[in-house]
């Protein structure tokens, strides 16, 4: 929701922003866990929650892009025990 300030008719987007910083500090959470369990599944909405996180224009870039890498190395990490073990997924 953006709210238009009177005098100046510009539009306020703490809103939108603040929606971003969740996003961006999501992303990193779910990458952090992704390395631990379902990264399948963790992965891919870690690096999608980081991309939107950064194109909102996050305050918390640095988050949104740790966020990205953790699900970056969250695929690569599928992808290796999975040549290694034969599976489709693993956990601690």
């Amino acid at each position: 929701m953006h709210l238009t300030a009177p005098a100046t008719g510009r539009t306020d987007t703490r809103p939108r922003t603040r929606d971003a910083d969740g996003m961006a500090v999501a992303s990193f959470i779910l990458g952090l866990l992704g390395l631990l369990v379902l990264n399948l599944f963790l992965g891919p909405i870690a690096i999608v929650l980081a991309l939107v996180a950064l194109w909102r224009g996050t305050t918390r870039r640095g988050r949104a892009y740790l966020g990205l890498a953790l699900g970056l190395a969250d695929l690569a990490v599928l992808v290796a025990t999975m040549e290694i073990s034969g599976t489709v997924s693993w956990s601690l």
